[in-house]
């Protein structure tokens, strides 16, 4: 119904925080960081059998300032642990991170010195994908609870003043001294 009112009068109206969001949600470009055998899983999701690219992910490009989510699949020791922080802080905001699976998320059955008890230490995650090795579908089902979750953001403020703006859904009593 709204689409033949669409056709009749021409225009549409919407939140641009809601435009916004739309656009970045469908069309996130992943950094895989593929350390271990996590990453072959990570891999089969650009397979025509789960085809990651229905969600916009397709483009999975291996320079960071062309992505704006990064997927850490695998063991992360001490020593990479730096190298995937500096390629994190290259990434341009918004910027968002997926652990993939049971090493990258809690250092897995390496309860070593070298290795890493979760990237939550040295970097922020949004979502964290359960499995050793997470099958395809779980990294999908991550995908699109970080989709869910880009889609609730508030852009305009961050966009124009690094900080949030709030819009009350009432509007505000106007004193005596305003005129309408």
């Amino acid at each position: 119904m709204a689409l033949e009112r669409l056709t009749q009068d021409g225009f549409l109206t919407t939140r641009l925080d809601e435009v916004i969001n739309w656009a970045r949600k469908n069309s996130l470009w992943p950094m895989p960081m593929g350390i271990s055998c996590c990453a072959i899983e990570m891999m089969a999701t650009a397979s025509p059998r789960f085809d990651i690219s229905r969600f916009g992910s397709e483009v999975m490009r291996f320079t960071p300032r062309q992505c704006d989510i990064m997927i850490v699949a695998g063991t992360v020791t001490y020593k990479m642990a730096k190298v995937v922080r500096k390629i994190y802080d290259q990434m341009p905001e918004p910027k968002w991170v997926i652990s993939m699976g049971a090493c990258a998320s809690s250092g897995g059955m390496f309860r070593s010195y070298s290795v890493v008890q979760g990237i939550d230490q040295f970097m922020p995650v949004d979502v964290f994908v359960a499995g050793c090795p997470p099958r395809p579908e779980n990294l999908l089902n991550a995908l699109i609870t970080l989709q869910k979750k880009i889609e609730h953001d508030r852009t305009i403020g961050s966009l124009f003043h690094k900080e949030p703006i709030f819009v009350a859904d009432t509007p505000a009593p106007r004193s005596a001294g305003q005129v309408a």
